[in-house]
């Protein structure tokens, strides 16, 4: 695996190494020993997947409240998407700032997620399936989040969004945190 720290100290984007043959590939998407000689978190306490059934659709902007932050490592396995993530920690040089990443089962990349980042994607196709590994347990009653067009963060979609949860619609503005 080949890791690219992004502007936001800590999230980094994973490529992998394939080896390519007559029969497709072989990569390593996850091993502790590399994730801990980056200093990341290697600790996964939960798995999950979700399968998005049209282009357009957005899920975000999400995040586990204190004191259950969580680290994830975000891959799609089919399809394509643009993961947007922003930086919640208000000592952070970059807090409120924001990054894309196109992740795709054709690039095969992934994106980890330091914790107090809040998280969210948009489908560039229909059918796309992401798998979320995450360092700690879902808290329900901790899961929080913003909307996606919060004007705190100006976050740039490339179209219009065709399917939003009522519960991501209604997210209030994330006024709570310093400028």
């Amino acid at each position: 695996m080949i890791f690219h720290e992004t502007k936001l100290k800590g999230a980094f984007i994973i490529k992998p190494q394939r080896k390519e043959d007559e029969r497709g590939f072989f990569a390593r998407t996850f091993c502790q020993k590399e994730f801990l000689e980056q200093g990341l978190n290697a600790t996964i306490m939960q798995c999950d997947i979700s399968h998005n059934k049209k282009k357009g659709t957005f899920r975000g902007m999400h995040f586990q409240a204190p004191p259950f932050e969580e680290d994830k490592i975000v891959t799609c396995l089919q399809g394509a998407m643009l993961d947007y993530i922003v930086d919640l920690r208000v000592e952070s040089p970059t807090f409120k700032e924001w990054i894309k990443v196109e992740l795709s089962s054709e690039n095969g990349y992934s994106l980890y997620v330091p914790k107090s980042f809040a998280h969210g994607f948009y489908t560039l196709h229909d059918n796309t399936d992401v798998f979320y590994q995450m360092t700690q347990f879902h808290h329900p009653e901790h899961a929080w989040g913003f909307r996606f067009d919060d004007p705190a963060f100006d976050i740039h979609l490339p179209a219009e969004v065709a399917t939003l949860s009522e519960k991501d619609r209604s997210y209030p503005d994330l006024y709570l945190l310093p400028s």
